[in-house]
Parts: structure tokens; C-alpha cells; sequence
């Protein structure tokens, strides 16, 4: 198979700019298909930077008592710590946040937070020098990826507690990981042994500049990031994976037609028609059945148009609000040198942001749902009308049987993890913060309902193609064709029962690189998301 997104591979920037304002969620396709980068700061940025930093050394330097420049933090606010204490305040700061439980972050994700936080940074409110944000470049450029724990973060004043594992190993705390040029990472090494490696001193944080570093949604936002691209390549998937499954069970096109989704009004139904009928283009399959004596199809393939444009639909809000979010301040205090005045604010919290990726997750268990209606309708010979299971000798073999009960467990899976984390709080830093929004459980949520329905639709692929090999003798529409053919480049027709599990995890990664969708493409040009 081609590798992940070779469509876009060339098409990559081996730049990115940075402005503060201009990032887009496209920008972010290299990362996610672990290729790299480098980055770049637009001259722009540096007034507002030094501007802000001027405001921060003043309040220092005339001994003010200032929240995040010279308190503690926290309920800790009304602590003032003297002048010559404040470069230990910002270490004891981040060290004491490494709270961080479980397994590491993936590195493309880490990698994306990387970028966001360093973006935050030169909106020039932050109050942070010159030459921390020229060190956060480097930083990136090197390939240092800070080793960042999953669990810890209630979405309070931010994700403190991962971003504090970020801020540390920067710092020579933790542990970390180099990222080659061609995105291999090395293997997890001890932070200060990176910076070693890649030719970086430990950083040595100054008044504010640690609360900076760690105030802010950045790891929610880019497990979002992730989590989005992602979808939008499934909502694609979804539906060429749809058209195969209409095209073997010898569905009606009826149904899609674009005049229906003008009276139903829905731009979602809309976008799912119009692929399924470009996939489904020229189906001699289909046309053998125009007149069969069946008056309605199922619902798992009649109600496509609405159940997978549904969403669509969500995917389109969401995305909307993250492409908000990711040229967002999300510090605290806000040292903004045009007032001369420093906010303490609520930025930092993650409500909007753990709102939006409990829908996705939600929105996203759909497609599994359906998924699996439409693998009981291709394996069950009393509703398809094909061999039993997909086997040319059902009885001595059992066929994709069990392929559909690996289905229902995905998609029963996601039920639980459908639970909404944003309706939970706990209130922390002794009442202080006393409502949290729980982002990182929401973002980590929705990563895991996007891993079970890949599979679950990779399941549908091998079983789509493999009832296609019941009636190779007609030609199948154009998409459901470059489909058939993309997942037969790896998963040979079944002929009997074999090991199956690498057939489904080849199925998965098909789904997951992007190779399907730009199979399906190549055949027929762009799929609506």
C-alpha cells in the first residue's frame, strides 16, 4: 500500500510560518501523517512581544504585587514572593504541576501542542521574552518532543499538569523523545539526555514566563486537531464504504437523489447523496435490479443520506469552533501593552473546547452504528442473499461470521465512551477553581471512539469486497470499484477460512492513512466531508 496521505505529501510545506492569527486546520496534515516541518515566526510578531514583556519587567522591577508576576498561584494568589525569588517560582511552578498519570501522549499530537502553544504566545499579551519564543523554534526545529503523560488534566486553568510534563523537559525534567526529519522518533529517553542530543541547554524560565507555558488548551486542542482530520477523512471513507456495501447487497440509488435532499432542506444529506451517486456512477450491478420485486431497503442503507449526513453535520460544527480556537490566547494573567493593564481572566478554560469534542465522539459513534447494520445485512444470507457469512462453502467454513461480532463489540465500546465528560466537574486548588471542564477526558474520549470506528469500518470494507466477488461479472460503479480494488491490494478474496486479524487491521490502516479515500478520488474526483 502507499504510504498514509501520499496525495498530500507533496503538497506539504516544508515551512510554516507563524503570525499568531494565521493557523488553519490543514496546516496540521503533515503532523498527523507523521511527517514534519519546520517552523518559522513572521517579524511581526516581535513588537508586541517585547511590548508585553516591557509591562512584565516593570511591575517586577517597582516590587507590584501582581497575579502569575510576582504571587503565588492559585489560592496561593495573595502570596507575594520577592524579586529575588521569581526565577525559582516559575521552576517550583512547573515541577510541582508534573502530576501527569499513564501512558505517553503519540507524538503527533504532542508535536501539534508544540506548535499551538508557541502560536499563543506571539499574540504578544503574554508577557514572555523574545527569546523564549525564539527558543520554543528551535526547540521544535531539533525535533525535541517532550514525553507528556495522558491522564492528569481537569481543563481548569488549562491543562497544567501536561503542560507542565511539556514545560519540564525543557528544562531537563522527564523524559522526551527526538523526532527525525522524516518523523521517526527515537526511542524515549531521559530529558536532559535529548537536550544533549539535539545541542540545546536546559531553559531557565523568568517572571511569568512559566504560567505562560502552561495556562492554556493547547493539549485538549491538539488532540481535537487530530481527532478532526480524522473524521473528516472517515466521513469520506464512510460513505465510498457505504456505496460497496448498496453495490453488493443490490440497493436502489433511489433514495439519493439530490431532488430529496432539497425537501428534506439538510446540507449534510446533501453532501452524503452526492458521494454515494458519484460512487455508485455507471453501476451495471445496480442497473440489473432496477426492477426488482424489493420495495424498500433497510435503513442501514435506505437512510445513509441522513444518518451519515448527521454527521456531517456535527463534523462542520466542530470544526468551525476549533478553527476558532486555534489562533486563540489562552494565558493568564493577559499583559496587554495597548491598555497597559494585566487581566486576570478565564481564557484558559476549556468549556468550549471539551463541549465540541464530546459531540464529535457522539456524532462519530453514528458511523459505527450503522457500520455494523449494513456487516449484518452482507454476512446473513436470510437478508442478503449471498452465501452464508461470504463463504463459497458456507458449513466446512464459517467465513466473516465473527467479523461481524468484532463489529457490534466496537460499536457497543463507544457507547460507554459516548458518556459526556463536559457535563462533569470537580472543583480543585481549594475552591478556587471551582468548576473544570474536563477537556483531555472529552478529547481522549473522542481519539478512542475514531481508533474502533476506523476498524469497525474496515470490517465493512473486507466484507463489502468480498461480497462484491459474488457478481464480478457486472461491473460495479466507478467509486465502489477504486474501493474494491484499494482494499484488494493487501486482502486477498476469501476463498476459505483463514487467520483473519492482519485482513482487518490492513482494512483499518487503508481507512486511516487516507489511501482509500484517495483511491476513491482518483476514480471519481473530490468526496464532499
Amino acid at each position: 500500500m502507499n504510504s498514509p496521505a501520499s496525495g498530500t505529501a507533496a503538497a506539504s510545506p516544508k515551512s510554516l510560518r507563524l503570525t499568531g492569527t494565521s493557523l488553519q486546520l490543514e496546516d496540521f496534515l503533515p503532523l498527523l501523517h507523521g511527517r514534519s516541518f519546520r517552523l518559522e515566526l513572521d517579524p511581526s510578531v516581535y513588537p508586541g512581544i517585547e511590548a508585553s514583556r516591557a509591562m512584565v519587567q516593570a511591575h517586577v522591577d517597582a516590587g507590584d504585587v501582581v497575579y502569575g508576576l510576582t504571587t503565588g498561584f492559585g489560592k496561593l494568589k495573595n502570596v507575594a514572593v520577592p524579586r529575588a525569588d521569581l526565577v525559582e517560582l516559575q521552576r517550583n511552578l512547573i515541577v510541582s504541576h508534573c502530576v501527569g498519570i499513564g501512558e505517553p501522549m503519540p507524538v503527533r499530537e504532542v508535536r501539534i501542542a508544540q506548535v499551538l502553544r508557541l502560536n499563543s504566545l506571539l499574540r504578544g499579551v503574554s508577557g514572555v521574552r523574545r527569546e523564549l519564543v525564539d527558543h520554543l523554534v528551535d526547540v521544535f526545529n531539533r525535533g525535541f518532543v517532550p514525553v507528556i503523560p495522558q491522564q492528569g488534566s481537569v481543563g481548569a486553568s488549562g491543562d497544567l499538569a501536561p503542560l507542565s510534563h511539556m514545560a519540564a523537559s525543557m528544562m531537563g525534567f522527564g523524559r522526551a523523545q527526538i523526532v527525525s526529519a522524516d518523523g521517526t522518533a527515537s526511542a524515549i529517553m531521559g530529558a536532559r539526555e535529548a537536550l544533549d542530543r539535539v545541542g540545546l541547554a536546559p531553559l531557565e524560565l523568568q517572571a511569568k514566563e512559566g504560567l505562560a507555558l502552561i495556562n492554556g488548551t493547547e493539549i485538549m486542542k491538539a488532540s481535537g486537531i487530530c481527532s478532526v482530520l480524522r473524521a473528516t477523512n472517515l466521513s469520506k471513507s464512510a460513505d465510498a464504504i457505504a456505496a460497496l456495501a448498496i453495490e453488493a447487497l443490490k440497493g436502489s440509488i433511489r433514495p439519493f437523489q439530490d431532488l430529496l435532499a432539497q425537501l428534506k432542506n439538510n446540507e449534510g444529506q446533501r453532501r452524503t447523496a452526492a458521494n454515494v451517486r458519484a460512487c455508485l456512477a455507471h453501476s451495471e450491478v445496480l442497473a440489473s435490479h432496477v426492477d426488482c420485486d424489493r420495495v424498500q431497503d433497510p435503513y442501514s442503507l435506505r437512510c445513509v443520506p441522513q444518518i451519515h449526513g448527521a454527521f456531517k453535520t456535527c463534523l462542520a460544527h466542530v470544526k468551525d469552533v476549533l478553527s476558532g480556537e486555534l489562533n486563540a490566547v489562552t494565558d493568564n494573567p493577559l499583559v496587554v501593552p495597548e491598555t497597559g493593564e494585566v487581566f486576570s481572566a478565564g481564557l484558559f478554560h476549556g468549556q468550549p473546547l471539551s463541549v465540541i469534542l464530546d459531540y464529535l465522539g457522539l456524532g462519530t459513534c453514528t458511523l459505527a452504528n450503522v457500520s455494523e447494520r449494513r456487516i449484518e445485512q452482507l454476512v446473513n444470507p436470510d437478508l442478503s442473499g449471498l452465501p452464508a457469512f461470504l463463504s463459497p462453502t458456507p458449513g466446512l467454513h464459517s467465513g466473516l461470521m465473527i467479523a461481524q461480532y468484532a463489529a457490534a463489540a466496537l460499536a457497543s465500546e463507544n457507547k460507554v465512551y459516548a458518556h459526556p465528560a463536559s457535563v462533569d466537574t470537580i472543583p480543585t486548588s481549594a475552591n478556587q477553581e471551582d468548576h473544570v471542564s474536563m477537556g483531555v477526558t472529552a478529547a481522549r474520549k473522542a481519539r478512542m471512539i475514531l481508533d474502533n470506528v476506523e476498524a469497525g469500518l474496515g470490517i465493512e470494507l473486507v466484507c463489502g469486497a468480498q461480497a462484491r466477488e459474488f457478481t464480478r461479472s457486472l461491473r460495479a460503479g466507478r467509486g465502489a470499484e477504486a474501493a474494491y480494488s484499494a482494499i484488494r491490494e493487501t486482502v486477498e478474496p476469501l476463498e476459505g477460512d483463514r487467520y483473519l486479524q492482519p485482513d482487518l487491521e490492513a482494512a483499518r490502516d487503508c481507512i486511516a492513512s487516507g489511501y482509500l479515500v484517495e483511491r476513491v478520488e482518483a476514480a471519481i474526483g473530490p468526496l464532499l466531508p
